[in-house]
């Protein structure tokens, strides 16, 4: 999306609030940085496959990466830092933020329950942007309900043997690194999931199908015929997966609402220069009240979900306390608000937002998956309900 309108980049006001501090303004300096290079200017949506390894490794190269994976495992992901680069990266470009937060998705429990080696391996190979790396969770029959999940693993000796299929796979076919869900039996339900880091030239792992969405990114329907993989791959205990998939999708899921947030700022400040410079009616777009009213929700629905998703991540650096709870809101509030303010800029620009590579129809396209992945927002409604069900 960059080089579309004379915009330079998002607004920085926000780190004035108290959720941040010195050094997030660092971050901010070295994102907006990395965003003014070729590295996002030079994006080919066309080939997104080589256009997803080149960011990786330009943001590896500037050393962006070690905010998705705690450098390398080193320290705690600063969840405030992670979402800055979300709302960043996605402002320039959705496929630059889904480059970037894929990196520490796909290794999120190998931070959490890895062995030294592979911790040692894969994190630093991630962190330096050698390797890509993918989450595979979701079946076709067990999307929001994982419980339902039938890829499964069987212990053969110092060997487990892995066999089904997983889809929906963000970076399913370029990844090297593939974190992957499946069933083991240990007990019913949730509670006899694994998780497995198994790699893209393991004997038995095969790509049965690559999918096309609507916002072009790498996708995938993977397939497990007979893999082999050593038992030290396995992440945590067996029957642990489940727990790690959740605290994995608790870091990150603010970080999609930071994503919801950066796309919809780029919509606003696109709307906002398009209604100062359209003439219409003697006058311009940005005279009109029914202009001003749109403008005055888009900006008010910005805020909200900032707040929101930074008290999220401010939660979990400084207070160090669960935030499954104010995650979920942060990720029902940005992205559905992301999608009524996107739909709103392109309203004002008229014919020319529905022109297929235009700005706004690349945004309204953008925004249309992150209110489905990682926890559709029906889901996150039930979270936030139940969380305080529990409570009282």
């Amino acid at each position: 999306m960059s080089g579309a309108s004379v915009l330079s980049g998002p607004t920085r006001e926000l780190l004035d609030w108290p959720f941040f501090g010195p050094e997030h303004r660092d971050v901010a300096a070295a994102l907006d940085g990395f965003a003014a290079s070729a590295a996002i200017s030079d994006i080919d949506h066309v080939d997104i496959d080589t256009s997803c390894r080149k960011l990786v490794r330009a943001m590896g190269d500037a050393g962006l990466l070690g905010i998705a994976t705690g450098d390398a495992g080193k320290r705690d992901i600063d969840s405030r830092a992670l979402c800055l680069a979300r709302e960043t990266l996605a402002w320039h470009d959705g496929l630059a933020d889904f480059a970037f937060a894929m990196q520490g998705l796909g290794t999120g429990a190998v931070g959490l329950g890895g062995s030294g080696t592979l911790r040692e391996t894969v994190l630093a190979k991630a962190t330096s942007g050698e390797w890509l790396s993918a989450f595979a969770l979701s079946e076709s029959d067990a999307g929001s309900d994982v419980a339902a999940m039938t890829c499964a693993a069987r212990l053969e000796g110092t060997d487990y043997i892995l066999d089904g299929e997983k889809t929906w796979i963000s970076n399913g076919g370029i990844a090297d690194v593939y974190t992957v869900f499946v069933r083991t039996g240990e007990a019913p339900g949730t509670r006899g999931i694994s998780a497995f880091v198994v790699f893209a030239d393991d004997p038995g792992f095969l790509i049965k199908e690559r999918i096309d969405v609507i916002a072009p990114h790498p996708l995938a329907t993977i397939r497990f015929d007979g893999c082999r993989i050593p038992a030290d791959r396995l992440l945590g205990k067996a029957g642990e997966g489940f727990k790690l998939a959740m605290r994995t999708l608790d870091i990150f899921r603010a970080s999609v609402a930071a994503a919801g947030l950066g796309l919809a700022r780029r919509a606003f400040d696109e709307a906002l220069l398009h209604a100062r410079s359209r003439k219409m009616f003697g006058a311009t777009l940005g005279d009109l009240q029914m202009t001003q009213a749109a403008l005055a929700d888009m900006a008010t629905g910005i805020d909200s979900s900032a707040l929101l998703t930074y008290r999220a991540a401010w939660k979990r650096d400084v207070l160090r306390q669960s935030t499954t709870r104010e995650a979920a809101m942060a990720k029902l509030t940005a992205t559905e608000s992301a999608q009524r303010v996107i739909d709103a800029c392109v309203q004002m620009f008229g014919a020319r937002g529905v022109v297929s590579g235009s700005l706004p129809e690349k945004l309204y396209r953008d925004i249309r998956a992150l209110r489905i992945y990682e926890g559709a927002s029906e889901v996150q409604k039930l979270i936030i309900a139940r969380d305080y069900l529990k409570q009282s």
